[in-house]
């Protein structure tokens, strides 16, 4: 009887696969659902089966609900996860066609999954999803329509993991925060240069993630799921970083700083991939590379949940108080590894547009030859891990962030003293035009001191003992290159609030200088140094007025504290 049973079940789902095709398999190949149609479809698989189950969080700027569709074949709800992400670039829809097909063979039994849940954000970028068009990917081979890269507020939603301009991002680090996966997919299609694959990739940055973990994913798991590509004739490479030139000299590994998917997810030890569809490829030809990815990801993490598991948490003892943290990197440039690179010659022809020497791809000449591979980055600034960050409760905003973010922090019971180290800005560089809603700094540079400061009841002190050690690293020291700094949560401290009048003031400065002799050598000192200073009566007004008790001092101070 329990075979009977078990083919009348089996021969059910294979009705229902039949009748329930996604949009997608019902075209011609190279047409995507609409945002409607996934909503039915994956309603439709949570009303007949009892392994996937629809929750939403938050928002898309557009006010619609963010929907993750939820596959568990087992009661035990605590499975490890792998979270995949699909439109956080709408005109990439190959994740949203491809999980739409995969949801529906784990629901069905085709794919036999049991000790690993399997979360797909349905789509992240809905309102990007909405704005369908023929147009705006130019240099993309299909489908036939598509969304849009914005979202309702024109955000790239993958700029967005540490300033959250977006209510989007918000759910996102809501979703992230809730499933806590243990490996995380998102889903695109690549720019830039021809070549033969079909599927790249970009892993996680391996010296972000740590030496234990950052070589476990890409020595072992990474190679092992490509080697199953590989293995269903699906030819992949590492994301070619080269954007208007030709790969042939070699190209670097993509960085994934924190404010990317997989950066963020990053921060936690959560390994990533960034799959990377070959724009000019079918369109049927990508989702299927997206798919088996995506299969492959997920019959290797069940198999060996354990040692990343494992894995994750031996790689937080190279994140403890007293040791070094690298907060900005850079390509080493004399490490590299020799890789077999499939590509098309290329070379330069006259442009019927300009009549200039132009870039082009002969398909007809393919190649396979050796090029550079620089896989290997370099520190350029390490900090010292802290015990614990002092961050006054005036910094709400900061608050909110971490509180979202699931980092622990204590309230200071009662007024206090303590010994705490405080960072000035003393000098920063800022992009000349908007960047995704700020204007960006970088290169930032601090000057430190070491003092006992007062606090009130209520501020807050955060442990750096905790799982979201870099998270806090990465957003809290200034100098990190996607800190809350350097994305402009803090630029009401680079500005002065209290003046002078000038008139006023030289009676006040005429006698500062007869009353202080060190003021007054520093002063006569300030003039020979600089003949544009010695010239300049407002410049020396300035001057005396900011080396007095009368200027305020807060000028640059940074509003967050360390205890080593």
């Amino acid at each position: 009887m329990k075979s009977l049973s078990f083919l009348f079940i089996l021969s059910a789902n294979l009705l229902f696969s039949q009748s329930n095709q996604t949009p997608y398999e019902k075209g011609n190949g190279n047409q995507t659902t609409t945002y409607t149609e996934m909503g039915d479809f994956y309603n439709g698989l949570a009303k007949n089966f009892k392994t996937i189950s629809i929750e939403s969080f938050g928002t898309d700027d557009n006010g619609e609900p963010i929907k993750v569709v939820i596959f568990n074949n087992s009661k035990n709800k605590e499975n490890p996860t792998i979270l995949i992400n699909n439109g956080i670039h709408p005109g990439e829809p190959d994740g949203i066609d491809a999980t739409m097909m995969l949801i529906r063979d784990l629901a069905i039994g085709k794919i036999q999954v049991k000790n690993l849940k399997i979360v797909a954000i349905q789509s992240y970028n809905i309102s990007g999803m909405m704005r369908r068009g023929k147009l705006s990917r130019a240099n993309q081979n299909g489908p036939e329509e598509y969304g849009f890269r914005g979202n309702a507020r024109n955000y790239d939603l993958n700029r967005d993991f540490i300033k959250n301009d977006t209510e989007n991002a918000k759910a996102f680090q809501q979703i992230f925060q809730h499933f806590q996966p243990i490996y995380f997919i998102d889903n695109h299609v690549s720019n830039g240069a021809d070549y033969q694959y079909l599927f790249t990739y970009i892993s996680t940055n391996k010296e972000r993630l740590g030496k234990t973990l950052g070589n476990y994913f890409n020595e072992k798991m990474q190679p092992e799921i490509l080697q199953n590509m590989d293995k269903k004739g699906i030819l992949a490479t590492p994301y070619v970083n080269i954007h208007g030139d030709s790969p042939d000299e070699g190209f670097p590994t993509f960085m994934d700083s924190p404010r990317y998917a997989t950066g963020y997810t990053a921060l936690f030890n959560t390994m990533g991939t960034v799959a990377e569809t070959h724009m000019l490829k079918p369109y049927k030809d990508r989702v299927r590379a997206t798919y088996e990815y995506m299969l492959s990801s997920i019959n290797y993490t069940e198999k060996n949940a354990k040692e990343i598991q494992q894995n994750r948490m031996e790689s937080f003892a190279d994140y403890q108080p007293k040791m070094k943290y690298p907060i900005q990197w850079k390509v080493d440039s004399m490490k590299f590894k020799m890789i077999d690179f499939k590509g098309f010659e290329a070379g330069k022809k006259t442009s019927e547009v300009s009549g200039k020497p132009r870039l082009f791809y002969d398909r007809t000449k393919p190649f396979t030859r050796k090029v550079k591979f620089f896989n290997e980055y370099i520190a350029t600034k390490e900090i010292v891990i802290p015990s614990y960050y002092v961050i006054p409760k005036s910094e709400n905003k900061v608050v909110e962030y971490l509180k979202r973010n699931n980092i622990k922090m204590k309230e200071i019971q009662q007024d206090s003293t303590i010994f705490v180290q405080e960072y000035r800005v003393s000098d920063f560089k800022t992009v000349k035009n908007p960047y995704e809603g700020h204007y960006l700094h970088y290169d930032t540079k601090l000057k430190s001191d070491s003092k006992n400061l007062k606090f009130r009841k209520g501020d807050f002190l955060v442990s750096t003992k905790q799982f979201g050690v870099k998270y806090l690293l990465e957003t809290l020291e200034p100098e990190a290159t996607d800190s809350f700094f350097n994305w402009n949560f803090f630029d009401a401290i680079l500005g002065q609030k209290e003046y002078f009048s000038d008139y006023v003031f030289e009676d006040t400065a005429a006698d500062l200088l007869k009353k202080s002799q060190v003021l007054r050598t520093a002063f006569e000192f300030e003039k020979i140094a600089n003949p544009e200073f010695a010239k300049n009566e407002n410049a020396q007004l300035e001057w005396i007025y900011q080396h007095s008790d009368y200027y305020e001092g807060s000028v640059g101070l940074y509003p967050i504290y360390r205890i080593l």
